[in-house]
């Protein structure tokens, strides 16, 4: 299944749904979410600084991380970050690939 890297921080509104319900209130609806499109936690951390929490997801495609991501904006709790995550075997085979690239100028 594809990974993907979240990175996150809470609005204030955001912020105060974290104090009311605590950390293991918000993984618990962030595995619901997760698991209602097919995917699964793999590892969840708070943070502070620039980001809240960090966390990877698995999903067994694009669109099912797509429409999570768009249910958790659309909240206005949260901004949030998602890159996609490569194994090494996965760039090994990316490297293999031939590709007829031609740069600018050239």
């Amino acid at each position: 299944m594809p990974k993907y890297l979240i990175q996150a921080s809470y609005t204030p509104d955001g912020t105060q749904g974290l104090l009311k319900e605590g950390a293991s209130g918000r993984r618990a609806a962030v595995e619901q979410v997760v698991a209602g499109l097919g995917g699964t936690v793999e590892t969840m951390y708070f943070a502070f600084g620039e980001d809240d929490f960090i966390c990877v997801l698995d999903f067994p495609d694009a669109v099912s991380m797509a429409a999570a991501s768009l249910a958790v904006k659309a909240s206005g709790a949260l901004r949030t970050r998602a890159t996609p995550l490569l194994s090494v075997e996965e760039i090994d085979e990316a490297a293999r690939r031939q590709v007829g690239f031609r740069p600018p100028g050239h």
